[in-house]
């Protein structure tokens, strides 16, 4: 067997698994697009593992020994998770879904360019040898990097936090990445593992991020349309949103104030449009873009300028956190 088909023997079943994560997307909640975008920075990943790697060992004095067993894990793992933490911080993933399908993208792509290596310098190696540093590789990559962006939007919450929430999913991934490469287990079977793991794992993220979607879609738009139907007849004084907003005039302009609530009616509308595009895309329909879109987001840049940075994070407490998810979302 030559390089050719090893290389296809180690991806095509990591690759089919990256379709199959883009199937049980019922919500089509990440854009093809989106997830090519992802492969490529995996395999910008690998380029960039390479080089602190070699740095590690000629300018560092790292022995190759180490660096495959525990500075090698480290290194790879960080930047992989570098995309996902992106993501996660600029809040351009909504559900746990969303993370666990960009991470193990990440993973593929790091996989694929690591793999290319592998074909090459493998040569006509045996099936059982490539299952291991191929298809087991591939996984493992994919794997970690999902776990680490899964447990990432876990534990972020609603409004986030520091990166200190990172640290235990970058401990998952770097422990499954050495572990695999000490092989603490027979290497095939480390590789059954993590084939047979995965799936269960990503299905049981997939079911809870499912259920999570569609509490969102249901209760979120009831709540989003009572609250838009106060701003938008005046009833909104006698609401906690109301109460809230009146606390903010003691320390902050009336006009101020005033687009704050602009600002509020602006995110209800565009919430509600986006949870109207999930329900059609989950019923196979995919509606064509909407024209005001674009005008409130105008808007909203405009209201965020006159805001300003302290007023916005006094508005915090009155968003959901999927604000940026769901503008991006729009935007298709």
């Amino acid at each position: 067997m030559n390089g050719g088909a090893h290389l296809l023997l180690g991806l095509f079943p990591v690759l089919l698994f990256l379709v199959a994560l883009l199937l049980l997307d019922s919500f089509k909640l990440v854009r093809h697009l989106d997830v090519a975008k992802s492969v490529g920075a995996g395999m910008l990943a690998a380029v960039a593992s390479l080089g602190v790697n070699v740095a590690l060992m000629k300018l560092g004095g790292v022995s190759p020994e180490t660096l495959q067993r525990f500075l090698g894990p480290l290194v790879e793992e960080l930047i992989k998770a570098a995309l996902a933490v992106w993501l996660i911080r600029t809040r351009r993933v909504g559900f746990l879904v969303d993370a666990a399908i960009h991470g193990f993208a990440v993973g593929t792509g790091f996989a694929l360019l690591e793999n290319i290596y592998y074909a090459r310098a493998l040569g006509d190696a045996g099936i059982a040898l490539w299952l291991v540093r191929g298809l087991g590789t591939a996984m493992m990559h994919g794997g970690a990097t999902a776990a680490f962006a899964i447990l990432g939007k876990g534990l972020a919450g609603r409004n986030g936090a520091g990166f200190a929430i990172f640290l235990p999913g970058l401990a998952i991934a770097v422990l499954v990445h050495i572990v695999f490469n000490l092989f603490v287990l027979p290497p095939l079977v480390t590789t059954g593992l993590l084939a047979a793991a995965m799936p269960i794992l990503l299905t049981a993220v997939f079911a809870r991020s499912e259920r999570a979607t569609r509490d969102w879609l249901g209760v979120g738009m009831d709540r989003d349309v009572e609250a838009l139907e106060h701003i938008l007849t005046g009833d909104v004084v006698e609401t906690p949103v109301g109460h809230y907003l009146s606390q903010l005039r003691s320390r902050f302009p009336g006009a101020v104030v005033a687009d704050m609530l602009c600002m509020l009616r602006v995110e209800l509308e565009l919430s509600l449009r986006a949870k109207g595009m999930l329900m059609a895309r989950s019923a196979g329909i995919e509606l064509p873009p909407d024209p005001e879109v674009r005008e409130n987001l105008t808007e909203l840049h405009y209201l965020e300028k006159s805001i300003g940075t302290v007023g916005l994070m006094a508005l915090k407490p009155l968003l959901t956190g999927k604000e940026r998810w769901e503008r991006e979302l729009l935007r298709g």
